[in-house]
């Protein structure tokens, strides 16, 4: 079966122009217009979301709910996936479920009311068992999202390799004691169970125990770095090196470190998580791991187009690669 991509090349056009034409928008020359319709007819090509749309059918609308807009993480995950959407001829509609189950509930209402045709969830407030029944409605997407469910597609980060590049770097540079915090302890299910995996296995490789009293748990904010930090340094047998799980924590650290006058490397190596913009401009520069933001919003966007395009929705995970960015604070 024919895609958009084999209109395009056929056409010997890009498939933005292909989605513009398909969707009767503006700024194509009759001259486009006349090759990618020329080049539906040879390969008998079929746009069933354009066909659908012209029977009410279709809104043309992907919607993207995220906990924050503020969020700088989410702010570049949406502005990926709006690039994307648009590039095929979509709208995007940005929903803030400011962490409420209700608002999420809300939203997914918008595949019921034909508002939008599917959903890409960022951050789930509910069970997925609350949110499954919506998939009959139109095609789900959990983006960085990290639950063990084989009828939803998920693009997820390597949680696990990730964490095990940033505990084997701390290794390398001579740290023996090392801190680090998770959500939650070495919970079962969710997003930690695979950071933890690749902090124990890098643990366990260099043949170092782990201290208890050197697991920080629900540390999510700069607050929670500046309170860790000061804990850390209360401590009679402390951490030399901090992983923090996110950049947020490891800026607070990194802030109450110069308030205090602890020197960073030094006293304290630092790691961060997300390789948000501010880990290049903090005192001293963060080292962190990069999550591949702009990669997974195209990749989630893709996906629900894909499947408008398809009829079929693809199960399969997809998950992208890990990286440790090495700056001054390890």
């Amino acid at each position: 079966m024919a895609t958009i991509l084999d209109v395009a090349k056929r056409a010997g056009l890009s498939k933005t122009t292909v989605s513009r034409v398909i969707n009767n928008q503006d700024y194509v020359s009759e001259e486009n217009r006349a090759l990618v319709l020329q080049a539906m007819k040879e390969l008998d090509y079929h746009p069933n979301p354009a066909a659908r749309r012209l029977r009410g059918q279709l809104t043309m609308t992907i919607g993207v709910l995220v906990p924050s807009f503020t969020d700088p993480f989410f702010a570049s995950l949406t502005a990926a996936i709006e690039q994307t959407a648009y590039e095929n001829g979509y709208k995007t509609m940005i929903c803030q479920s400011s962490g409420s189950k209700e608002k999420e509930i809300s939203f997914l209402n918008l595949l019921k009311t034909k508002q939008a045709d599917g959903m890409i969830i960022t951050a789930m407030e509910n069970d997925w068992n609350d949110i499954q029944p919506f998939t009959k409605h139109g095609p789900i997407v959990l983006c960085d999202e990290y639950i063990q469910e084989p009828s939803v597609p998920v693009i997820k980060f390597d949680q696990s390799n990730g964490t095990y590049l940033g505990i084997q770097h701390l290794i390398q540079t001579g740290h023996h004691k090392i801190g680090y915090c998770t959500g939650a302890l070495f919970a079962e299910r969710g997003k930690d169970k695979e950071r933890n995996q690749g902090y124990q296995k890098a643990m366990a490789e260099a043949g170092l125990s782990i201290n208890p009293a050197w697991i920080f748990v629900d540390r999510y904010t700069a607050e929670d770095g500046k309170q860790l930090l000061t804990h850390m340094m209360d401590m009679e047998d402390r951490p030399t090196g901090i992983f923090t799980g996110s950049d947020e924590v490891a800026a607070g650290i990194l802030e109450q470190a110069n308030e205090l006058g602890i020197r960073i490397p030094e006293e304290m190596a630092v790691i961060g998580f997300g390789d948000r913009p501010f880990a290049e401009w903090s005192h001293p520069k963060l080292t962190t791991i990069r999550q591949p933001m702009e990669s997974m919003g195209q990749k989630a966007a893709q996906f629900i187009i894909d499947s408008l395009h398809s009829g079929d929705v693809i199960m399969d995970p997809y998950e992208l690669p890990s990286e440790i960015i090495i700056r001054k604070s390890t």
